[in-house]
């Protein structure tokens, strides 16, 4: 009978010399440059681009970033997309020409009907810069004078999922790290009490159309997994496993994390995974958030008028309302990223009888947000961010002619706002066609975008990188520049 096989032999022999030396560089170098920076920040590129004292690029602008990210594609065409032309149109087959082929989902390429569908509720021109957005988000409207409009964002994706990761993670295929995780790797924490990167996730109440939300969509791909996001739930405890089992007091707690730290740090020292380093990394942060969180998720010492600021649904846990709350008191406690994932957008057949209820859910919370941030002055290095994975169609899907119909999926133009974090204020940029199609004036590519927010926070997205496989990732993939009209 053979000798058994040692495990981490076997792996040691299957390394290949490509593996080995990437696995150095990647370790000792970057461990060498983050000393030297004084901090985790690491920044690496093709040009001399000099690194700030605070470890950016440029002087930045924002500090952390708000992402309500409203899964299943708000409809442009109904809420932030003026086309008064449309009324006109009611009805009428949607040309050839403003269609130019493109492919439409399996939901409707086999409908022989495309029929145009105006906007289902009036707009109108709110605040002083006169922006144009729909009745039924008059709460995004008092705010207009505050949020920066873009209405010609577009992607290539079609689908929900590949589309909400292509925002998230800069592609459409899972495995990349997360918005959130690269800025939590490429500029640290700022309160050593909470995580970097924080996730919580809400419905419509309806439950009508929610979309899988995947942990993929905050997760931290190839780079180390202290930088994922830590999602918070709304019920129970905010985090799985916080709470020290009965009979376990916190100082007993405090010894087997130290003993267990010693087990892991001998390990580390034996086959150098930077991954045993993060988990001991992350066993330390649960340890403090055990203090932190407790008094953070307590909204007893808001006062009465700023639990009205976000609608009444802010009193139940796991609301869109609630969350924004949440948002804005990790925003106060300097935590990097938040990211609010909100589901039940997806209107293929209930545009008549959800869409009005679920601006309602996220309309008043949303602007409540920007509202509170600004009157306590943390607004201006703060960014806001309200939008989907895609658009809807111009046209209809399903018979008009009942209320059982909707819009279908459109990346090729829809839109966006946001605020703060020293972007221009009641401004609007880039234009679409009379139809709300086509991109007619200053296209926002998903990469230009996602360029664009981390030039705000003082990155040059080219420089931000992350080696892997013997190439060098980036957020924003190999293309994409910075929008640098949206800056003030």
């Amino acid at each position: 009978m053979s000798d058994p096989v040692d495990p981490f032999e076997q792996n040691h022999r299957h390394n290949t010399r490509r593996q080995f030396f990437g696995r150095a560089a990647t370790g000792i170098g970057a461990a060498a440059l983050a000393a030297l920076l004084g901090q985790e920040s690491v920044f690496a590129g093709p040009d001399d681009r000099p690194v700030l004292a605070d470890g950016v690029h440029f002087p930045a602008k924002a500090k952390r970033v708000i992402y309500l990210m409203m899964s299943g594609g708000p409809s442009h065409i109904d809420m932030f997309d003026y086309k008064p032309g449309l009324y006109q149109r009611a009805g009428e087959q949607l040309p050839d020409s403003v269609r130019q082929g493109q492919r439409l989902t399996t939901m409707t390429s086999g409908q022989k009907q495309l029929p145009v569908l105006p906007p289902h509720k009036p707009f109108k021109a709110w605040g002083k810069s006169q922006m144009m957005l729909s009745t039924m988000i008059p709460y995004t409207g008092a705010i207009a004078d505050d949020i920066c409009l873009v209405k010609s964002m577009n992607t290539e994706a079609i689908n929900h999922a590949p589309a909400a990761t292509f925002f998230l993670t800069g592609s459409q295929i899972p495995g990349r790290p997360s918005m959130g995780a690269w800025l939590s790797y490429g500029l640290g924490s700022m309160n050593n009490e909470l995580p970097a990167f924080v996730v919580m996730s809400s419905r419509d109440q309806e439950s009508s159309c929610g979309q899988l939300l995947y942990d993929y969509y905050w997760g931290s791909g190839f780079i180390a997994s202290q930088h994922q996001g830590v999602r918070f739930r709304g019920n129970g405890d905010p985090v799985l496993y916080l709470s020290n089992p009965s009979g376990m007091p916190r100082q007993l707690r405090r010894k087997m994390l130290n003993r267990l730290n010693e087990l892991n740090e001998q390990r580390l020292d034996e086959y150098g995974d930077p991954e045993i380093e993060a988990r001991i990394k992350q066993y330390e942060m649960a340890y403090r958030m055990q203090t932190s969180i407790p008094g953070l998720t307590d909204i007893s010492d808001e006062p009465e008028h700023a639990l009205e600021m976000y609608g009444p649904d802010v009193h139940r846990k796991g609301s869109f309302a609630r969350n924004c709350l949440m948002a804005r008191r990790l925003a106060e406690q300097d935590v990097r990223f938040i990211q609010l994932m909100h589901v039940g957008w997806d209107q293929h057949a209930n545009v008549p009888t959800q869409l009005e209820i679920q601006c309602k859910d996220t309309d008043q919370p949303a602007a409540a947000l920007v509202a509170d941030l600004k009157q306590r002055g943390l607004l201006d290095d703060t960014l806001v961010i309200f939008g989907g994975e895609f658009g809807r169609t111009t046209f209809a899907q399903g018979d008009t002619r009942g209320q059982k119909y909707g819009r279908d999926h459109h990346g090729r133009a829809f839109s966006l706002w946001m605020a703060g974090g020293g972007l221009k204020r009641g401004f609007q940029y880039g234009e679409t066609c009379p139809y709300g199609w086509n991109i007619v004036d200053k296209g926002v590519h998903v990469h230009d975008w996602q360029a664009t927010v981390l030039r705000l926070l003082g990155i040059d997205h080219q420089l931000l990188t992350f080696r892997y496989q013997g190439r060098r990732f980036r957020l924003t993939d190999v293309h994409g520049h910075s929008v640098e009209d949206l800056i003030a």
